[in-house]
This record gives C-alpha cells, sequence and structure tokens, in this order.
C-alpha cells in the first residue's frame, strides 16, 4: 500500500478523546461533508469507544487543499493514516461517500492484516449497485437545489454566497469521486457489514442497498428507518444505540 506522507493531525479528529476505550470508532464524512457531522456521534458514544472523525481535504480548514476526486485514491490515503491506530480493534461507520470509502479502506486494510470488527454503512447503495449520474458537471444553482432537495445543509447557508463558494468546490469534487467509482467485480470485505438508509431517500433504494450482503463474507442486515438521506439527524440516538450494541456483541 502507498502511504501518503501527509500530516496524520489533518485527517484524525477527536472531538471527546478516549484513550482508555476498548475499539476505535472510524466516521466517514458524506460528499461535501467534513469531521464536525460527527461530533455528536462522538459525544453520544464517549467514553465507551474511541471516535475519531476524518476530515477529507478541501473543506473547513483543510479547504486549500485540493479535493480528492478518485475513491480509490482516497482510501488509500486514509488507509495509510489508520494503520498505526489498529493496534486496538476498529470499527467503521460511513454515510453517503462515506460508506463507500470506507468500504475500500476495509478492502486495504484486510490485505495489510488488519481486520475491522464491523463496517457500517448509512444511505448507500452497494458497491455493485450503479447508477449512471452526472452531478459534478451540474451548475451552481442546480447544485444548491441538489442540496435543498437531500436537506442535508442548512438552507439559511445557501443563502449565503460566501459560504456556498466556500461549500461548492469539495462538494463537486466528491460528486465527481463517488459518481465516476466503479467497483472491483467480485470485492468483498470479511467483517460484517450492518446497513442504515431512509426510506425516502432518493439516493438509494432498498433494492439497491440489499446486494451489501454480496460484499462481505460475514453476516450482513438491513436496516430501513423513515426519512431522507439525511435520516439518521433524526434517529440519532437510535443509530448510535445499534452501533454500541453491536460493537459490544461482535466484541464478546
Amino acid at each position: 500500500m502507498t502511504i501518503t506522507n501527509v500530516d496524520a493531525g489533518l485527517w484524525l479528529r477527536r472531538f471527546h478523546p478516549a484513550a482508555q476505550a476498548p475499539v476505535r470508532l472510524v466516521c466517514f464524512p458524506h460528499a461535501g461533508g467534513s469531521a464536525s457531522f460527527y461530533f455528536p456521534v462522538s459525544k453520544a458514544l464517549t467514553p465507551g469507544l474511541d471516535v475519531i472523525a476524518l476530515q477529507y481535504p478541501g473543506r473547513q480548514d483543510r479547504r486549500l487543499e485540493p479535493v480528492v476526486e478518485d475513491i480509490g485514491e482516497l482510501a488509500r490515503q486514509v488507509a495509510g493514516h489508520l494503520l498505526p491506530l489498529a493496534d486496538r480493534p476498529l470499527a467503521f461507520f460511513g454515510h453517503s461517500m462515506g460508506a463507500t470509502v470506507a468500504f475500500e479502506v476495509t478492502r486495504l486494510l484486510e490485505r495489510e492484516g488488519v481486520a475491522p470488527l464491523a463496517l457500517f454503512a448509512s444511505g448507500r447503495r452497494a458497491p455493485s449497485a450503479v447508477r449512471e449520474e452526472a452531478m459534478h458537471t451540474a451548475t451552481d444553482d442546480e447544485f444548491i437545489a441538489e442540496l435543498e432537495r437531500l436537506s442535508g445543509t442548512d438552507a439559511r447557508m445557501l443563502g449565503d454566497a460566501e459560504v456556498v463558494r466556500m461549500i461548492l468546490p469539495s462538494l463537486r469534487g466528491d460528486y465527481a469521486a463517488i459518481e465516476t467509482y466503479r467497483c472491483e467485480p467480485g470485492a468483498q470485505v470479511g467483517c460484517p457489514i450492518d446497513v442504515f438508509i431512509g426510506d425516502a431517500d432518493p439516493h438509494v433504494t432498498p433494492d439497491e442497498a440489499a446486494p451489501w450482503h454480496s460484499h462481505t463474507s460475514g453476516p450482513c442486515g438491513v436496516e430501513v428507518f423513515s426519512g431522507g438521506h439525511f435520516y439518521l439527524n433524526d434517529h440519532a440516538k437510535a443509530i448510535t444505540d445499534r452501533v454500541a450494541q453491536r460493537v459490544a456483541a461482535l466484541r464478546a
């Protein structure tokens, strides 16, 4: 594996350090998302888990860095920074694009002999469930309309031209990465996969989530919640409870 020489402090954020926690939960943001999205998750699960949120290039304090517009390359860079954390068990939670990145990182780490306890894939189609999409080529107005449709960004922020100029480059780069991603045929991981989706999510249907089972040699289950693409904002406690319970069961 090629490890990019970038300061791990730029990539890994701990909002509530839990040095004694038995398992590290690494959280992967959605397209255009940042590590701060997982602050509530960290607060809810600490100190039982050592929660680490990833900060991809091209957003917030890394906004001057180029966005990584290739899922495979992003996964390689992330995996390089996670290898030193494998002194204790790892579990991954990824939402939307983050679920796909987490899947590819899991594949890379398993090749290095590091087997995560579990992968929680939220709000994302199975890697082999492909839609032909080209939102990354859309106009700025079309992008803003997409954000409003997904309800993932505060509408007040979208009325601020300066904020929009800041977030659109990372969004466009992330959409380019996820829309051009194609899973390697037969790609699998060995860890269990727990899939969570919203019943009104325009980006994933139950039929598109079901094939996640073909991407693991372990168990896989799909749970459907009420809500759209960011259903997890309305079901935060239920999601964090399930993650904590699942990790505890797997450790046992």
